[in-house]
C-alpha cells in the first residue's frame, strides 16, 4: 500500500499523533510520500524525522500508484489537498488537527482506529458530487471544479445583481451581496452560515443561497443537480469575486456569464462505521447538547 500525505501547520499538542502516525505506517510497511512543505514543517518545526519514500510538490510529482491521499489539518487543508489528486478515483481521508471539521472529520483520538480499519478493509467509499464552472475566458483552467461551493460575491460596498437561469429558464434576479451554489458536501460550509439547509451527502441536489439579499422574501432554494445553472452578473463597481471552494478570482463585468453544473467526476471520501455523517453533525454542531447538564 502507498499513501500520499498532504498537510499544513498544526499546534504542538498534535506532535504526538503525528509521531504515532508515522510509526504506524512504518511498522506496517506502508509506502509514504509527503507534501514537501509539510515535510519541512514536520522536520524543522516539530523536530520529527519520519521515514518516507519520497516527496511531491505538485500533481505531476505524485506517484501514479497511490492508494490513498491523507489530508492533515482542517477543512481548508482538505480542499487544498484534492488539487494534488492525479485521479479522482483515489480516495481521500481527512484527519483533523484542529477543532471543527466536516471534511477533516477524523479526530486525533480516532486516528489509530481509522488506520486499523483501512488495513483491514473495514471502510466504505462515498462518492461526493462536485461542481464544474465554465466561462468564456476559462477561469481556473483545469481546476475549474469545486467540492463545497461556487460563490459570486461583491468586491466592495456596492451590491451586485445576478440573473439566474435553470436550464435556460429564468429563476430570479438576485440583488444581493452574493450568491452561493452549494453541493450537499458544501451545505455545512458557507451555505449553512447564511441560513441554507443541511443536505445529506448522496442527495442529488444543489442549494442556491443568497448572501444578505436586499429582498427579504428571497430564501435559499434546493434544485436537482442534473440541471445547468447560468449566472449573469452585473455590478456598478465594475468588478466582483468568484470563488471555487477556497480559490478566488477578481472578475470584470465584461466576463460576467458563468455556467455551473455537476462535474462529471465525483470525489471519493473514506467513511468509517464509527464516524458517520449523522455522528459528525451531532458532534460538530453539538446537537442535543445541554450546558445545564
Amino acid at each position: 500500500m502507498k499513501i500520499a500525505i498532504f498537510g499544513g501547520t498544526f499546534s504542538p499538542d498534535f506532535n504526538k499523533y503525528i509521531k504515532d502516525l508515522f510509526r504506524y505506517l512504518n511498522l506496517n510497511r506502508i509506502g509514504v510520500f509527503l507534501y514537501k512543505p509539510f515535510y519541512d514543517f514536520v522536520s524543522d518545526e516539530c523536530k520529527i524525522n519520519p521515514d518516507f519514500d519520497g516527496v511531491f510538490t505538485d500533481t505531476e510529482s505524485v506517484p501514479e500508484d497511490i492508494d490513498f491521499l491523507i489530508s492533515i489539518g482542517g477543512d481548508g487543508t482538505f480542499l487544498k489537498s484534492i488539487m494534488f489528486l492525479k485521479s479522482f478515483k483515489i480516495p481521500v481521508i481527512g484527519i483533523n488537527s484542529g477543532r471543527l471539521g466536516f471534511l477533516a472529520n477524523i479526530s486525533k483520538e480516532e486516528l489509530s482506529e481509522a488506520l486499523d480499519a483501512i488495513l483491514k478493509g473495514n471502510y466504505k467509499l462515498e462518492n461526493r458530487s462536485m461542481l464544474s464552472v465554465e466561462s468564456e475566458n476559462q477561469i481556473f483552467g483545469q481546476y475549474n471544479f469545486a467540492l463545497n461551493d461556487v460563490t459570486i460575491q461583491k468586491k466592495d460596498t456596492v451590491m451586485i445583481t445576478i440573473d439566474t437561469y435553470l436550464n435556460n429558464e429564468f429563476l430570479n434576479t438576485y440583488w444581493t451581496d452574493g450568491l452561493i451554489i452549494s453541493t450537499p458536501t458544501g451545505s455545512t460550509a458557507y451555505n449553512m452560515s447564511v441560513g441554507g439547509p443541511i443536505v445529506l451527502p448522496g442527495s442529488d441536489n444543489l442549494v442556491i443561497a443568497p448572501i444578505a439579499s436586499h429582498n427579504l422574501t428571497v430564501r435559499p432554494i434546493i434544485v436537482p443537480d442534473n440541471i445547468e445553472i447560468r449566472l449573469e452578473v452585473k455590478s456598478r463597481s465594475g468588478n466582483f469575486h468568484i470563488t471555487l471552494d477556497n480559490r478566488t478570482e477578481i472578475m470584470d463585468v465584461k466576463d460576467n456569464i458563468f455556467r455551473i453544473k455537476k462535474a462529471k467526476f465525483p470525489l471519493k471520501i473514506v467513511n468509517f462505521s464509527f464516524n458517520s455523517f449523522y455522528y459528525t453533525i451531532r458532534n460538530k454542531l453539538m446537537w442535543g447538547a445541554d450546558k445545564r447538564n
